[in-house]
This record gives C-alpha cells, structure tokens and sequence, in this order.
C-alpha cells in the first residue's frame, strides 16, 4: 500500500475536511480527493462518509486510522531524528503568546536543553494565527487562550491566570474606596493603557466584574503586556494585567491593584499539538514538562 496515501488518508481524518487537508499538505482538493477514492477502491470499502461541512469517517475509516497513525507518526519521529542526528539534538517548535512564552514555557523548558533538545520559538498574539501554524505543521506544541475545534489538534488545559486591575501608587491614592466600586467612574478619572484600541482586557475585566462595558479609549496602546506594565508603573493609567506578569510590580509597591473582587477574572491557557504527535518523544517530553511545572503557576 502506497505510503503517501496512507499519509493523505490520516491528514483527512485529523482535519475532518478535504479542503483542510489539501491546504495542509500542499496539495489540490481534487488530488486528496482522488488519492483517498484511490485507497478506498485497494480496500474495496468507504472510508468516509460526506456531509454538507466536510466528512466523517466510516467504522473501517476510524480503524484504519488507529492503526495507521502511528506509525506514520514514527515514520515523521524518524525523518526529524536523522535531521539531527550529527549534532545529537532534537528540535522542538514551540509557538505562543510571546509575554506568557517568555515569562512561563522557555524558563519552565530550558532544563531540557541540557538533555538534546532544542528550543525554536515563535510569538503570536493571535490564538487563530497559532493554531492555524500547528495545523499546517510550522510548530510542533502551541500555548494558546483559544481551544481547538475538530479532530486536527488536540488540547490540554494547563492553566489558568487571573488578571489585575492595578496603576501605579499616585493614581491609586486619587481615589477612595467608594469611587473604586463603581467601575465606570474608574475609567472616566484615569487614563487606560492597554494592548489594542478595543481595549480587549479592560473590557473582558468590566464585563466579569461590573457586568457592563467600559466607556472610554486606549490613551497608550502597546501591543505588548510587558510594556503595559512598564508604562502603567511610570505613571500612564490603569490597566488589566494577568497577575503572573505584574505579581514583582505588585510586591514592590511599584503598582498597585485597585480592585478585589471576590470572583476574579481568569483566562485559560491551553497547550495544544497535532493529534497522534504525543507519540513524538520531544513533544511528549516538552508536554508533560510544561504540564508539571504549571502545577506550580
């Protein structure tokens, strides 16, 4: 049995889609198309079922799916480890938030540089760029807020992080206690410091907190949550931080929260790779590493 239609049939199992999988593997729709009717006739028995938004996999699909994976997962395992082999070392393409990446997975990770592993890193702000990179095969373990749909990718929650309403001590002692209760009045007598125009983390902050939606525009905007930080301690607003990042700030008295609230709000981190790749041992080394140190987050 040609190998390359097994690899097709395992791509449009994993995607759920012929279109999903020709992007994936660099080829025409027709051409999946005819290499999976090609497989079915060496069977002589349907693989996959049609519907109106991609396809599901017969019984026989799902089994030889079962049996099939893995070993083209090795095949993959083998072709990487011979790409390497003179100098020792396996890659690993890790792709992320870059604050979160930087700050949690590359320190938590750095411990298996010394046992053959090497680190490429790639920072996306946006969730649906990453995944998208994953699928397509450029990483090999993603960290994203965003979980996956279908049977492409695969996610494990590993944590969760609170976010912060915080601004630096002299804007904080502008404000009495009773002003703080009511988010709006917050807003009107501070300026906001925040990542984009839509003031993505404000916003989700009042949403959970206030139950309403903040009434103002960004007046620094840095698409980057260190550099949040960094303007908001000099003095440049509010801003709604995850606690993980501003936690040194905090204790030095360099910024300040604002708000307490009994039900803070949290963000959910996932990790995610490819479905059948955990078989890969420098993926499934980075996995549960970064999975054990999470414990601690």
């Amino acid at each position: 049995m040609d190998l390359a239609l097994l690899r097709t049939f395992v791509t449009v199992h994993r995607a759920g889609s012929f279109t999903r999988a020709a992007a994936l593997l660099g080829l025409s729709q027709p051409a999946v198309t005819g290499q999976i009717r090609t497989l079915e006739r060496q069977l002589g028995r349907p693989l996959f079922l049609r519907q109106a938004r991609g396809v599901t996999p017969t019984s026989i699909g799902d089994e030889l799916a079962q049996r099939a994976a893995p070993h083209l997962d090795a095949l993959v395992e083998i072709a990487e480890t011979g790409l390497d082999e003179e100098s020792g070392v396996r890659t690993l393409h890790l792709a992320g938030p870059p604050e979160f990446t930087s700050l949690r997975a590359l320190p938590a990770l750095t411990p298996l540089t010394t046992q053959g592993l090497a680190l490429r890193t790639s920072f996306f702000g946006n969730p649906e760029e990453t995944l998208e990179g994953l699928a397509a095969g450029h990483h090999d373990l993603a960290i994203t807020t965003a979980r996956p749909r279908g049977g492409l990718l695969t996610s494990t929650p590993l944590c969760d992080e609170e976010h912060v309403l915080i601004a630096a001590p002299r804007w904080a002692a502008r404000l009495g206690h009773d002003v703080l209760r009511e988010g709006q009045v917050v807003l009107e007598q501070l300026p906001v410091v925040e990542v984009h125009e839509s003031l993505p983390l404000v916003s989700r902050y009042w949403a959970t907190v206030f139950e309403s939606q903040p009434a103002a525009a960004g007046t620094v905007i840095a698409p980057d949550l260190r550099a949040v930080l960094e303007c908001t301690a000099a003095g440049a607003g509010l801003a709604v931080l995850p606690r993980y990042l501003c936690e040194r700030a905090l204790e030095r008295g360099e910024v300040v929260a604002l708000l307490d609230p009994p039900v803070p709000p949290l963000r959910t981190y996932f990790l995610v790779v490819r479905t059948g790749t955990l078989t890969l041992p420098p993926v499934a080394r980075a996995h549960e590493w970064l999975l054990r140190a999470a414990e601690e987050w």
